[in-house]
């Protein structure tokens, strides 16, 4: 069914004469009486007003759709009606007023269309155009204009026959990796295609894909911040991108990879490999960062652990893990041991190793992790392990590249013998007589000058990483201050941690708060949200702000940003610590060396970002409120 079928000339009113809501409704049914479209003119009008009484049609936008389906009309119609000066339709200004009359019995064809003149109507270039319309004629072209417009749009995102395979992985296997599935399976969705996405999160790689998956695909999107495998797809080209791409372009994604075409290529295997070599090049820079966060990801649970074990053992006396103090406790001593010289030991070599891993596979394991102990042994620290794995993962990888042309018989002694013994003599050498000793001048430098910072110069620190932290929500500032967080966790500087994590927790608890405290100013949706976000900004999961700062960027990220900057500040300015840099509140009690304070810097944040929003964010009509579920209720 098509809109000028049953919406033709004498169907629209250019200059409604009625002044009210009532007056309209009358003038629009007369319209249809007069058209012998409706057999009891008076019996459509209970109709429609019955519908009206339920809800209003009024959708915003001074759009109103009054409709109903009834016994007294004879086919379906379509009455339009304007006024340049503009009504009050169910409380709202309206100018523009849609009556869709529909028989009894009449199929979901009305629906449907119901649904695509709402779609139309949120278009403000159309809106516009039928209110600069002079004449029936111009109205009905603009129209037909408009309706060839959507369907040739239609056509060419008609995929339904077509399936979109994928993987995401982001640093911490938390939000992210999630969300980005989520984003490419409903822009998939919407083109009427099948979708499968293979998330590599925390607890492992779901919903895997499988060689059927990977044969039957016609489009791959590969998001990642941390290195992923996709050596099952076989010379196959596909789309590779950071997680918060596909999250904010997902159909823009899913266009290009269908463009690859991967079911019509028979290219040379070599030469697909050939182009996917020269492609990373070209995105150098991504790659390098995509190493770093595939280390830092393996890190992170090494880092929590021995902190929190060393947190607990601290529970027992400052002194009680010491075997030669009078606060020995075994204990004590079994909680220090895990921690501090298992877990804490093993972080630099560990970010290393699969820094290296990601860099060369499993032949840039070890090298790598060599050089990151190495790193440790030196008190290079974080910044030297980082650079050993890349030193260790790029010998290893350049070694056995340069040894492809030996006999296939030689390559296994190769492999685990001449490439990690060259590799790890390239990279101790280099961790030895050169990195070591500069870079734990830096380190000891970097620590003197941290331990010294006390009231403004550490509110200010504090207040810059919290503010970092807190203003692209997971993307690479937040990433940056959390490497410098984690370098000086691992010199076993504390206070930073502390900042971090209050930037990282007050975004969605202060915009959480907003939406219980000033509803007027969300939507319904917004505020069904903003009681998630309690939970994730709890939980240190920062990426439950972006949905709102997408939406609204240029007040809520300042108010994000202002808000964690001052918690941090006074973080750091108290001398507030951290043992555990990620857990939220569930490591707070024990984690922290004043909880109590702690806390009161991730509510004062949080409060502040929340009045920010009250004052920068208007307050929405009731109709705006409720918008979202009104527009759906229409149908």
């Amino acid at each position: 069914m098509e809109f000028i079928d049953i919406l033709t000339k004498e169907n629209i009113i250019l200059n409604l004469k009625g002044k009210n809501q009532d007056e309209v409704i009358n003038e629009l049914v007369g319209r249809l009486a007069d058209n012998k479209l409706t057999s009891n003119p008076e019996e459509f009008k209970q109709a429609i007003y019955k519908r009206e009484s339920e809800i209003s049609t009024a959708v915003g936008y001074s759009v109103a759709i009054p409709h109903a389906k009834s016994k007294t009309i004879s086919k379906p119609a379509i009455i339009f009606g304007r006024t340049l000066e503009g009504i009050d339709y169910g409380g709202q200004h309206t100018n523009l007023i849609f009556m869709i009359a529909a028989p009894e019995n009449a199929s979901d064809d009305h629906l449907e269309l119901l649904s695509r003149l709402s779609t139309f109507l949120m278009d403000e270039t159309f809106r516009a155009k039928l209110l600069v319309a002079l004449s029936t004629d111009e109205i009905v072209s603009v129209i037909e204009e408009y309706e060839k417009q959507k369907k040739s749009e239609n056509i060419e995102k008609n995929d339904s026959d077509k399936y979109l395979i994928g993987i995401t992985g982001c640093m911490t296997g938390i939000a992210h990796t999630y969300m980005a599935a989520e984003a490419l399976k409903e822009a998939a969705r919407k083109r009427g295609m099948k979708a499968k996405i293979q998330t590599n999160g925390a607890n492992g790689p779901e919903n895997r894909l499988t060689a059927k998956d990977i044969q039957n695909a016609d489009a791959i999107v590969v998001a990642h911040d941390v290195n992923v495998d996709t050596s099952g797809f076989k010379g196959k080209k596909y789309v590779d991108v950071p997680v918060k791409k596909a999250i904010n372009h997902a159909d823009e994604l899913i266009d290009q990879a269908l463009s690859y075409n991967i079911k019509e290529i028979n290219r040379d295997s070599a030469e697909v490999k050939e182009e996917k070599e020269e492609a990373s090049e070209e995105k150098g820079g991504l790659q390098f960062y995509k190493h770093i966060m595939s280390g830092v990801s393996y890190m992170i649970p090494f880092v929590v652990v021995g902190g929190i074990f060393i947190a607990i053992s601290f529970m027992f006396g400052i002194y009680a893990a010491d075997p030669e103090s009078e606060q020995y406790n075994i204990f004590a001593h079994f909680f220090s041991q895990v921690g501090g010289d298992a877990a804490f030991a093993l972080m630099v070599p560990i970010l290393a190793g699969f820094i290296g891993y990601s860099i060369a596979g499993k032949l840039g394991l070890a090298p790598a992790m060599i050089g990151g102990m190495m790193a440790n042994i030196g008190d290079a620290g974080f910044l030297g392990g980082m650079i050993a794995g890349f030193v260790g993962g790029f010998a290893a990888k350049f070694i056995a590249k340069s040894m492809r042309k030996v006999p296939k018989s030689f390559q296994g002694l190769i492999s685990i013998l001449v490439v990690p013994l060259l590799s790890t003599l390239i990279v101790g050498a280099f961790m030895f007589f050169v990195l070591n000793t500069p870079m734990s001048a830096l380190n000891e430098f970097l620590e003197g000058w941290l331990r010294g910072l006390t009231g403004v110069n550490a509110a200010i620190l504090g207040a810059l990483l919290a503010g970092m932290m807190a203003s692209d929500m997971g993307g690479p500032i937040n990433k940056t201050a959390s490497a410098f967080g984690l370098a000086m966790f691992a010199a076993n500087i504390f206070e930073p941690s502390a900042a971090l994590m209050v930037g990282g927790m007050v975004p969605p608890i202060g915009i959480a708060l907003a939406t219980t405290i000033f509803k007027n100013r969300f939507t319904g949706p917004e505020r069904e949200a903003g009681k998630a976000s309690y939970v994730l900004g709890a939980s240190f999961i920062t990426e439950g702000a972006i949905p709102f700062a997408a939406a609204d960027p240029l007040r809520v990220i300042p108010a994000n940003i202002i808000g964690a900057a001052i918690g941090g500040g006074i973080c750091m300015a108290l001398d507030i610590s951290l043992k555990a840099p990620h857990g939220g509140i569930f490591v707070i009690p024990i984690a922290s060396n004043k909880p109590l304070l702690y806390i009161g810097c991730i509510l004062l944040g949080s409060i502040i970002t929340c009045c920010i929003l009250g004052f920068l964010k208007k307050p929405l009509s009731e109709e705006d409120r409720k918008k979202g579920k009104e527009m759906s209720s229409i149908f």
